[in-house]
């Protein structure tokens, strides 16, 4: 596995804020590291790597008490800034600090019903950004899906932003339509580009009368699109947030979310009809891709039809030198507009 394939100085979303109740923690992995994610008592979030210090145990197997974590090996303590908090096996008069013992702690945020970490380069550096933001009012969470996804950070990125599959890996008989010509207009963003707002080909849009469509991508794996219109004389917004998780090199979840006023209640169903098996589509693609890929082959990406992913590969390189040189970030996406059929 090659070191570029994670990003640093980074938020990653690495679950639902509505899964941890107050006093719960639990083990993640993320970018190949063992993290707990927990919800003090409080309500306060704690993000600690999770091996104890002393003889490797999952802090995760442990439990929560008066504000720390402990190890359920030797009752070692921890607080949210990971600084060792008690040693109980310690005699009076035994020179060792506990204060001076540390597990790495990471940035860790509540943001629109989703846990973010941020991931430095250097353990320690304060977030440089904040996470990710919906562009609405009171933004709730009101359909989710989670699916993990046999395939490493690259392919499940690039298989969900792939604009021409559509035919063929969703080709069901309520669905499957005959390629056609596509012309999209995609401009620069600070870390990605988008997709620029547009009237949406898809006949399921039509559900919500008269609309428009946004696609933007952010490193390291944030997709959002915003679809408006109006109903019933009334302007809306529908956005759906989508995150790849890179849980390890060959785990990756997909984080789905859907975000709408909630006058806008009749819509769920369609949601809950498509949304699941849309998402795993794409899961069985990468799980078929996994034969193939066995084998090492060369593989390759086309014009105009594939310039998502050759964009998406250009800004993380850009990315990683610029953390490895220490200077400015500059994007290489040109605006220009993208041809293909699907």
């Amino acid at each position: 596995m090659s070191e570029a394939l994670y990003l640093r100085d980074l938020w990653y979303a690495t679950g639902l804020a509505r899964d941890f109740a107050p006093g719960q923690m639990r083990r993640h992995m993320l970018l190949g590291e063992p993290v707990v994610v927990g919800r003090m008592k409080d309500g306060s979030w704690f993000a600690l790597r999770d091996i104890c210090p002393h003889r490797g145990v999952p802090l995760s197997a442990g439990k929560m008490k008066d504000g720390t974590v402990e190890c359920p090996y030797h009752g070692w303590r921890f607080r949210a800034d990971g600084v060792c908090a008690a040693i109980p096996s310690l005699a009076p008069g035994q020179d060792l600090d506990p204060e001076k013992i540390r597990v790495r702690n990471y940035p860790v945020r509540e943001q629109d019903g989703l846990i973010w970490i941020y991931v430095a380069q250097n353990p320690g550096a304060p977030p440089a950004t904040s996470p990710p933001k919906v562009a609405l009012d009171n933004a709730k969470p009101r359909w989710t899906e989670t699916q993990r996804f046999l395939c490493d950070i690259d392919h499940a990125v690039i298989g969900l932003m792939d604009p021409a599959h559509g035919p063929y890996v969703h080709a069901h008989w309520w669905w499957k339509k005959a390629p056609r010509l596509k012309e999209k207009h995609y401009a620069p963003l600070p870390t990605g580009f988008v997709m620029s707002k547009h009237k949406p080909s898809k006949p399921v849009y039509g559900v919500l009368g008269d609309v428009t469509t946004e696609i933007t991508f952010e490193l390291p794996s944030t997709r959002f699109e915003t679809i408006e219109g109006k109903l019933l004389g009334k302007a809306f917004k529908v956005i759906g947030l989508t995150v790849c998780t890179p849980r390890d090199a060959d785990n990756t979840d997909i984080i789905q979310v859907f975000y709408w006023p909630a006058w806008l209640f009749f819509i769920l169903p369609f949601f809950w009809a498509l949304g699941r098996t849309f998402i795993a589509d794409d899961r069985k693609i990468v799980e078929l891709q996994r034969q193939g890929l066995e084998f090492n082959p060369s593989l390759m990406l086309i014009q105009d039809s594939d310039m998502p992913a050759i964009w998406y590969h250009r800004i993380k390189k850009a990315w990683a030198e610029s953390a490895e040189k220490g200077a400015p970030f500059v994007n290489p996406v040109q605006e220009r507009v993208l041809r293909w059929r699907s």
